[in-house]
């Protein structure tokens, strides 16, 4: 058996880090405002789902279960979503992110099919709309992470392989999308006399560490892990918000 393939991470393995590290974030938006370092840390947990939704497109066996798993999860997350991040049950101006992972797998599977039936010129100008459409979508919806969150998980379906070409172009394009688009609030870190500015959206970009250890295996695979993987979104979200209501009662 290959050693390397044996040490590194599994895909449970990384579904369990990024649900780690959402906790830690939604526990700073919550509860904790103060201990930043909780949303610093938190902010490698979208990149790590968007390479695993990647990632499960094509390991997948059943698509079309795939995008309704996907859908249902949107649909029962969204009152958690909206009482989490407003303390209402109707909340039309953010939508929860696994509506964004829903635009990201149905552009994937589109994408698919334009390579397929198209020669490559056409596909390649079919590709460049559906990813435009991609990224408009993402905030004509405000799902989570808006049009920015939808690229990121399309950074992973085009650079898919484990070779330098592929890991430049996710680093990149991450930077890109994290710190030129989404961008945000800014820390200065004083260095021999100068300011250094960190992103804290940038710090996004430290997720690749885990993602590029990723070997390939899926680790623990059983319906009960992927239904917990599910319904650990809308729950944690729905027990903080019941936590909060009940400290500020």
């Amino acid at each position: 058996m290959d050693k390397h393939r044996e040490s590194g991470i599994t895909a449970a393995g990384l579904h369990l880090l990024a649900m780690a590290l959402m906790l830690c974030d939604h526990l700073w938006a919550a509860l904790f405002p103060a201990a930043e370092w909780l949303t610093c840390i938190g902010r490698m947990a979208f990149p790590i789902f968007a390479f695993l939704l990647a990632e499960g497109y094509r390991r997948t066996r059943d698509v079309r279960r795939y995008l309704l798993r996907l859908l249902a999860g949107a649909l029962l997350s969204e009152i958690p979503f909206n009482l989490f991040y407003s303390g209402s049950a109707v909340y039309p101006y953010h939508q929860n992110v696994l509506w964004t992972f829903f635009i990201a797998l149905l552009l994937m599977i589109l994408l698919d099919r334009v390579r397929q039936r198209f020669r490559p010129i056409p596909a390649v100008l079919l590709s460049a709309a559906l990813v435009l459409l991609g990224f408009l979508l993402g905030y004509g919806t405000m799902a989570d992470y808006y049009g920015a969150g939808v690229l990121t998980a399309l950074v992973f379906y085009f650079f898919r392989e484990k070779n330098v070409k592929c890991l430049l172009g996710q680093l990149v394009c991450l930077y890109i999308l994290h710190v030129h688009i989404l961008g945000g609030y800014y820390y200065s870190i004083p260095v021999s006399g100068f300011e250094i500015q960190i992103v804290q959206q940038g710090l996004a970009l430290t997720a690749l560490v885990p993602i590029w250890l990723y070997r390939g295996r899926q680790g623990r695979h059983s319906r009960a892990f992927r239904a917990f993987c599910y319904l650990f979104y809308p729950a944690h979200m729905l027990a903080l918000f019941l936590l909060r209501e009940m400290l500020l009662a």
